[in-house]
């Protein structure tokens, strides 16, 4: 996610964000803002800079500091404002204008009936819905029934879901409880990248914690070929490296589930892998995501310091 204020201001760090790599067959650009003019602005400039096949008006974010500013999810709140803001993008750009966005605000109160088919009749390219409303972030399961009462309002657009997809059994549950167009996978892809495969070929994969280290290794030759490979390119790499595994060590090797496959919202007790290196992967201290970290990039200085943005748990590494 792009904030359309920083494009602007042609903020380095946000246009490091827009860089396609040369691997990616389909890339997209997800913005945030809250003003008209200004996000009509920074699509009007991607669509010229920049090398991509859609643009995506981010109307879900939850957290305060987007929402107080009047983006993200708080669009929701302010619809009029909202379709003013796809309108313009559309007018802009030459390429496909999408949507994410969340059921409503509050749980009891859904809006995106009040959404979907506005967002249709505009010509919205495909638009996704997260089941869930914005006061309940993460909590509780995402709601699929829901998101198949949207699809039933839908006559041109494309809508996918979005919500807890962790296995194959849950995309072909959803898919079949819903029937929407597609689903979008956030958490699940970062928690295990090969969710994909294994909805494609309807699979467990139970990946051993060498091939897990060599998708690690892979990421950190991203990272350095893209942040460089001088001392400041290794820490941002590391740092990447480690928030990532904010998300990593939640995996639980399928080979020693009891009942698989493991759900979204499972927080098991610790449990040792069936190696070494499998165990440190599940460890849910940062400081054992730094020695991950130190396999793959050497040591960590002395003044490496790491706070996870999505975990209450930091490292700071203590000379000696």
């Amino acid at each position: 996610m792009a904030l359309a204020a920083n494009l602007l201001r042609g903020q380095q760090s946000e246009w490091a964000l827009t860089k396609r790599h040369k691997s990616e067959d389909i890339f997209g650009i997800q913005i945030c803002g809250s003003k008209v003019d200004q996000v009509t602005k920074a699509c009007e400039v991607l669509n010229k800079e920049a090398d991509v096949d859609f643009i995506d008006l981010n109307m879900g974010c939850p957290i305060d500091l987007v929402f107080k500013q009047g983006a993200g999810s708080a669009l929701l709140e302010a619809r009029g404002r909202m379709f003013k803001i796809l309108k313009g993008m559309k007018t802009v750009t030459d390429i496909p204008i999408t949507a994410k966005y969340r059921m409503g605000i509050k749980d009891a109160y859904p809006v995106a009936d009040r959404i979907v088919p506005r967002l249709d009749e505009m010509g919205i390219a495909l638009s996704t819905i997260h089941g869930r409303s914005r006061t309940q972030r993460y909590t509780r399961k995402a709601d699929w029934n829901y998101l198949g009462k949207m699809k039933n309002l839908t006559n041109n657009m494309p809508l996918y879901g979005n919500g807890d997809i962790m296995s194959f059994e849950d995309y072909n549950h959803d898919i079949q409880v819903s029937g929407v167009d597609g689903v979008m996978i956030g958490r699940g892809a970062l928690i295990k990248p090969w969710i994909f495969d294994e909805i494609k070929n309807q699979r467990h994969w139970d990946i051993s914690a060498n091939e897990r280290l060599d998708m690690m290794k892979r990421f950190c030759d991203y990272g350095l070929e893209h942040w460089g490979t001088d001392s400041q390119g290794l820490n941002t790499t590391r740092r990447f490296l480690c928030e990532w595994q904010s998300f990593l060590y939640r995996y639980i090797p399928v080979g020693i589930l009891e009942h698989p496959p493991q759900h979204m919202n499972e927080r098991p007790p610790p449990y040792q892998g069936r190696n070494d290196l499998e165990t440190l992967m599940a460890s849910p201290l940062a400081s054992d995501w730094v020695k991950i970290s130190e396999l793959l990039l050497g040591p960590a200085p002395d003044d490496f310091v790491f706070l996870p943005k999505h975990k209450a748990n930091s490292f700071e590494k203590i000379e000696g």
